[in-house]
């Protein structure tokens, strides 16, 4: 996900440099935003869903798994 975050950011300063109208500009902004939230909540719900197995894995116990599943969307 960081990477995407980080094209993202790339991408708004292309379109910021070449002078776009504001409205486009927070529309823009406004679909990236839309994306990280999606991106979080369905992130957020296959980790609801991992077995114990798999979490151990990836280095999380079910306890944290359940509290980051837990979070808003909205929260980073």
């Amino acid at each position: 996900m960081a990477q995407a975050l980080t094209l993202s950011t790339e991408a708004l300063g292309i379109l910021n440099q070449r002078g776009l109208p504001v409205l486009a500009l927070v529309a823009v902004k406004v679909a990236v935003c839309a994306t990280k939230w999606s991106t979080r909540h369905r992130t957020r719900s296959a980790l609801a869903r991992l077995e114990p197995w798999q979490l151990h894995d990836v280095g999380l116990t079910p306890a944290q798994a359940k509290a980051e599943a837990a979070r808003a969307f909205w929260k980073s």
